[in-house]
């Protein structure tokens, strides 16, 4: 796996983020959607529930990780928190979850972890690493 890549993808949203004014940062289509501040906020929440399951899954298998997206956004206060602030907390979870992935162990990739809510439904750390990127990539064209 070359996880290169998510460096290669924060380091290139930085510039991105650098352009976007802090009134289109801040802007809400209506009450119930985020914000691109929310956008981002949601993807700190979910490097840090990542890096809980990449470390975790390496030596205990089929832990139930889970969160409650839209709780977190709102309990974190992301809307009222500086913009700057939010980009560098992103961007160091990212770079962390940079170091941890990087050092896993082959042969723990396939250990398993629950990430579901309800029913038990069970994904390999390869496949959760992949889908963070897949996941961070979705949410990164929003903002």
């Amino acid at each position: 796996m070359d996880y290169q890549i998510l460096k290669n993808i924060v380091e290139e949203e930085l510039l991105r983020f650098e352009e976007i004014y802090e009134e289109d940062w801040s802007y809400k289509i209506s009450p119930e959607k985020w914000s691109k501040k929310e956008v981002l906020g949601h993807l700190c929440d979910s490097a840090l529930s990542n890096i809980r399951r990449f470390v975790i899954t390496q030596y205990k298998e089929n832990e139930n990780i889970v969160y409650d997206q839209d709780f977190w956004v709102k309990a974190q206060n992301y809307q009222n928190i500086p913009t700057s602030d939010i980009i560098n907390l992103w961007k160091f979870l990212n770079f962390q979850i940079v170091n941890v992935v990087e050092n896993i162990p082959d042969e723990v990739l396939t250990r398993t972890c629950d990430m579901t809510k309800t029913e038990p439904q069970i994904f390999t750390l390869e496949f959760i690493i992949n889908d963070y990127i897949d996941h961070l990539r979705h949410h990164l064209k929003a903002i």
